[in-house]
């Protein structure tokens, strides 16, 4: 199943991509199995989540926790950590 990754903001810039759909390989299940998958994709990837837990996710536009289970998941959004103001 292909599901669409987007990435905001520094997250975006680092890897140089907004967007883009991917088939995920066998055993990534979570949050945090996504997150350690793309990081070995790249340098840009790999710089963009070197601290992979202040990286903020949204599954299907529904902010998730990094042990949150990702089967059928249409859209999962990265974002870096957010201040208010």
């Amino acid at each position: 199943m292909t599901t669409r990754l987007i990435y905001f903001a520094w997250v975006r810039e680092r890897i140089g991509l907004p967007e883009e759909d991917v088939d995920l390989p066998a055993g990534i299940e979570t949050v945090a199995d996504l997150l350690r998958w793309l990081k070995s994709r790249g340098e840009g990837y790999e710089h963009a989540l070197q601290y992979p837990e202040v990286i903020r996710v949204a599954i299907n536009q529904e902010h998730v926790d990094h042990r949150e289970k990702i089967s059928g998941a249409r859209e999962i959004a990265l974002f870096p950590p957010m201040t208010g103001g």
